[in-house]
């Protein structure tokens, strides 16, 4: 477990997590893809980020609660999406039988996530308590349904005349429009450029993470930044992180496997056996960042994607305006603070190297795959993050490890 002060992150919320990545969705029709429900969830929060964007300003406004609102509907639904979507829009509709359903749904995660914290599942529990719309709420809304339409026009093409689609189609472009009052929502339908920076995002749900080996679960490209971005804004929160730190851990995570959906997934093995290659590959990745991304997005957040994607492992301040580079340590005793901007890019690493590991335990311990390379890899990282070294930003990552019996 990593543990500071009363939360800390368990060995059953992690495997919790990656249940996802084996979650079929859209099973009662014809898929010509399957469709994954740690996908969508990442989807969402990448287009969650898009319209986000444009409401910076609002002073109703908060990435926090849109970040947590995330992490909190992503929960939801690892118990929930078994419900066909019109049943549980019904439930939802119905607020006594809805709240009866959220402390079913409590009860079910209750065992795994009471280690986060009584503060994070007390939030957790107010967050569907409450069902009033707010700014945040909208947000996320908005993103989780043009996420499903969009998987629904892969959908579409394999049943042009199935059972339901017309209503499927008319259903989700009714709701929609509901949040046309979202500036992003409007910029994204009006302006091809946005809708392509979305859809590039979207192409990691089909590049598959050790895609060489037969894996079980299969990890996406974009899942796995899911996970990445999610243990990152808990960690952050464990560690009493600033605001401003938690956004940029958690959306530094989200993205920082961007480059990927130009270069494939290299794994590290080749990166790293071939001197000079992971220069080369980076070299590559930014020119084409700057010839097929940067162009898709307004200019504002070229910033922000660059420090989440191109120096994602780098520790960093922002100190009057000038970036530094430092360390988790140094912004723990200085800089946590909002004004520094910080990001512990020494922490998303770490957290990147915990969701191999835990890929490479799940397929060998849980799922009997026999693999040298998942092997090699385990102990890679289970040693790598041992004594002293295991210690990042104040977080043991050895007794994460542990955890998982090394």
């Amino acid at each position: 477990m990593a543990q500071i002060g009363k939360m800390e992150v368990r060995k059953a919320f992690l495997e919790l997590i990656f249940e996802a990545g084996s979650m079929r969705r859209w099973n009662d029709k014809i898929c010509p893809v399957e469709l994954r429900e740690l996908d969508k969830q990442a989807h969402k929060m990448i287009i969650a980020y898009v319209i986000g964007k444009f409401e910076e300003n609002n002073d109703d406004f908060s990435w926090m609660k849109v970040i947590e609102g995330g992490c909190f509907e992503f929960l939801q639904r690892l118990i929930v999406t078994d419900l066909k979507p019109q049943l549980f829009y019904e439930i939802k509709n119905n607020r006594k039988t809805y709240a009866q359903l959220n402390k079913w749904v409590y009860e079910q995660l209750r065992p795994k996530i009471s280690p986060l914290g009584v503060e994070f599942c007390e939030r957790f529990r107010t967050y569907f308590s409450d069902t009033g719309e707010t700014l945040n709420k909208n947000i996320l809304n908005a993103a989780h349904f043009y996420a499903t339409r969009w998987e629904f026009d892969i959908l579409e093409r394999a049943n042009p005349n199935g059972y339901e689609m017309q209503q499927i189609r008319g259903r989700l472009e009714q709701v929609l429009q509901k949040y046309y009052d979202l500036e992003g929502m409007r910029e994204l339908t009006m302006y091809p450029d946005l809708k392509g920076f979305v859809d590039l995002c979207g192409q990691l749900r089909f590049q598959t993470r050790w895609s060489h080996i037969n894996m079980t679960p299969r990890i996406s490209v974009l899942g796995h930044m899911l996970i990445v971005a999610m243990l990152a804004y808990l960690l952050s929160l464990a560690i009493n992180a600033c605001q401003k730190r938690c956004i940029n851990n958690y959306f530094t995570g989200l993205f920082h496997d961007l480059p990927e959906v130009l270069t494939r997934d290299i794994i590290s093995p080749v990166k790293e056996s071939v001197q000079g290659l992971q220069r080369i590959v980076k070299r590559f990745e930014r020119k084409q960042m700057k010839e097929e991304v940067y162009k898709l997005i307004p200019s504002s957040w070229h910033g922000e994607i660059k420090m989440y994607t191109e120096n994602e492992f780098k520790t960093i301040v922002s100190k009057e305006g000038e970036i530094t580079q430092t360390t988790s340590a140094e912004i723990n005793q200085r800089y946590n603070r909002d004004e520094f901007s910080p990001r512990d890019g020494q922490l998303v690493r770490a957290i990147d190297h915990l969701a191999a590991y835990i890929e490479a335990y799940l397929a060998t311990e849980q799922h009997g795959i026999k693999s040298t390379q998942l092997e090699d890899a385990k102990r890679k990282y289970s040693r790598r993050y041992r004594g002293q070294k295991a210690k990042i930003a104040g977080i043991d990552f050895a007794s994460v490890y542990a955890d998982f019996g090394r």
